[in-house]
């Protein structure tokens, strides 16, 4: 099925306030659809979040980095991007959703450490933003989002 990338946000943003999100439904919600829009599973991932019992954790470093404990980094991107603009470099590890830092990674322009795309350079800065086509394709032509979990959305509620 075809929609739009508002109707994603829309629907992500319904989902993360009726599960008690509010405080990261607009940035989570805007990177559903993001994710979306470049071809990674934005709203499966927010579905597998929103079923976990766990969303919350003290973030903290230590000498083997930043242990994340599983938790959605639906639910830490706010942290983890804060505490990479204080410390420029963080080593994470026990990672889950992953994909929900690339979206802020992308548009500041700081690298991740993850080969999860081979055009997504590790290290450094990139000089060209390699979403931009597959961004601007999906704000014109909409996305193909797959069906069942498209339409299994308002079960997600609680």
């Amino acid at each position: 099925m075809r929609t739009t990338l508002a109707a994603i946000e829309a629907a992500a943003h319904e989902a993360l306030l009726r599960h008690g999100h509010a405080n990261i439904a607009t940035r989570a919600a805007a990177d559903c659809a993001w994710l979306e829009a470049v071809k990674y599973p934005g709203l499966k991932l927010l579905a597998e979040a929103l079923q976990d019992e766990e969303s919350d954790t003290e973030l903290a470093s230590d000498t083997l980095g930043l242990d994340l404990k599983h938790v959605s980094c639906i639910f830490l991107a706010e942290d983890i991007q804060r505490l990479t603009r204080e410390s420029s470099r963080l080593f994470l590890r026990n990672v889950r959703h992953g994909l929900y830092l690339v979206p802020d990674s992308v548009r500041r322009n700081y690298a991740i450490g993850c080969p999860i795309d081979p055009g997504f350079p590790l290290g450094g800065e990139r000089g060209k933003n390699p979403y931009i086509e597959k961004l601007e394709a999906a704000a014109r032509d909409g996305v193909e989002v797959d069906d069942a979990l498209w339409q299994s959305f308002p079960k997600w509620r609680n």
